[in-house]
């Protein structure tokens, strides 16, 4: 096996590495042969220089087999385990919102999450913004909760593919998030870990996403559909608008809040008044899913038991049984106990037009300077702050008028929001034609 500095110096030059190469390399992220500047280096050179499908293929396996790899088929769930994933976006509670809708719709949702990476929110730093709930737990904890709730949103833990655990770490702040590889192997180690039947990822495509364009956001599909694909897990992507915060609503208690109202109804209708890209594409994916294992016939009937699901309370009922499971509030629906900013300030529009564009990337990045996300690894995540009231695009405001609401613990860490939320803004005297949602289906 040739050391660490050998290896990084190939990948560095150019070369494919070997399938015992990247074995050398997973292992010592598990045993700690590698330091951490090491792996990083090892990362930056596969951002640089790329990976073929065969050395992707390999690491996503590696990845996989770092740690413990799930089975259902002795819990007898008489259902199919499925599973919906995000590349990453500002305001991104779908999964929140999805779980449960599938689970009425009678899947099994074993949903491995992770945290906040980059610019982008974390679903499992959102969920912890209800105070008691662990996303930590052992496998027989884990299938009980399916049993009890039908889904279950958790972390990987130290057994699933523990390698991915200490790259996706480091990769959040050496500037090597946006890899095509990287975040393919990412992703589809720890579905693959958690002993799927069926996969649809939601590959956002944008100023907010780590795939800027249709070209890159396609390159990331096409990767993640033949990797999971080969791997023996009918896999299929769609490509989806992330030009705008998704929502209303971007950081972690306010995104819990808003999903609780989606669940409920309190948006307006069970999910019928939310945010019209919101509701899109969380309907799409559901679809996709429910075809894709077996559950609907077709996406005309897929969508009507997503929406009844909403409309009959079942969704929401699954999600608070989950939450209770693993030691959230005890009725989430009646009170999450979330917590509140100290300090709530509306950023004025600088002048009278309609929103046209924003920058959803620079918009992410405010929530992460207010406290909302990680600098470095080990920081403490604020769940309190945020922006609410994210005006979508299309909308036309007075001058003065609010472009959103910062959520802050101080004053400073406001005014310094309150700049660059209205910085992140354009308007325009007209308002722009609108991106469709959902841009492709891969797969």
């Amino acid at each position: 096996m040739p050391p660490p500095a050998e290896i990084i110096r190939s990948k560095r030059d150019g070369a494919a590495l070997s399938s015992a190469d990247i074995d050398g390399f997973v292992q010592g992220l598990v045993d700690g042969s590698w330091s951490d500047a090491q792996a990083a280096a090892l990362a930056m050179a596969i951002v640089w220089r790329g990976m073929d499908e065969r050395e992707t293929t390999a690491l996503t396996r590696a990845m996989t087999h770092s740690g413990q790899v799930l089975h259902w088929q002795a819990e007898a769930f008489g259902k199919p385990a499925i599973d919906k994933h995000s590349t990453g976006g500002v305001g991104d509670k779908l999964s929140l919102m999805l779980a449960p809708m599938l689970a009425a719709c009678g899947a099994v949702v074993p949903m491995i999450s992770g945290r906040g990476l980059g610019h982008t929110g974390g679903t499992l730093d959102k969920l912890q913004a209800l105070p008691g709930y662990r996303v930590q737990v052992e496998p027989d904890e884990f299938a009980r909760v399916l049993h009890a709730a039908g889904c279950a949103i958790v972390s990987a833990g130290p057994q699933l593919a523990p390698a991915d655990r200490r790259l996706y770490a480091l990769r959040d702040v050496t500037a090597t998030v946006e890899s095509v590889p990287l975040i393919t192997a990412s992703i589809l180690s720890k579905k693959l870990a958690a002993g799927l039947d069926a996969l649809v990822l939601d590959v956002k495509c944008g100023a907010g996403a780590f795939a800027p364009t249709p070209a890159a956001a396609r390159a990331l599909a096409e990767s993640l559909v033949r990797v999971g694909n080969a791997a023996g897990l009918p896999t299929r992507a769609l490509i989806t608008d992330q030009d705008a915060v998704l929502g209303h609503t971007a950081g972690n208690a306010l995104e819990v809040q808003e999903a609780l109202d989606f669940l409920t109804g309190r948006d307006g209708g069970a999910g019928r008044d939310a945010e019209p890209v919101q509701r899109t594409v969380t309907l799409a994916l559901g679809a996709q899913l429910l075809v894709l294992a077996g559950l609907a016939p077709d996406e005309p009937e897929a969508l009507a038991m997503l929406q009844h699901s909403l409309v009959s309370g079942r969704a929401a009922e699954h999600f608070a049984r989950m939450v209770r499971a693993l030691g959230g509030p005890a009725d989430v629906l009646a009170d999450a106990q979330l917590t509140q900013a100290p300090v709530q300030r509306p950023v004025p529009a600088p002048r009278a037009g309609v929103v046209s564009a924003m920058d959803t990337r620079a918009l992410g990045l405010a929530v992460v300077a207010l406290g909302g996300g990680r600098l470095k690894p080990g920081d403490t995540v604020d769940p309190r702050v945020g922006l609410s009231q994210v005006r979508p695009r299309g909308t036309a405001l007075a001058a003065g008028e609010p472009l959103a609401l910062v959520h802050a613990a101080s004053e400073a860490a406001a005014a310094e929001a309150v700049r660059a939320v209205q910085a992140a803004f354009t308007l325009a005297d007209t308002a722009p034609p609108r991106p469709a949602a959902v841009q492709h289906l891969v797969g």
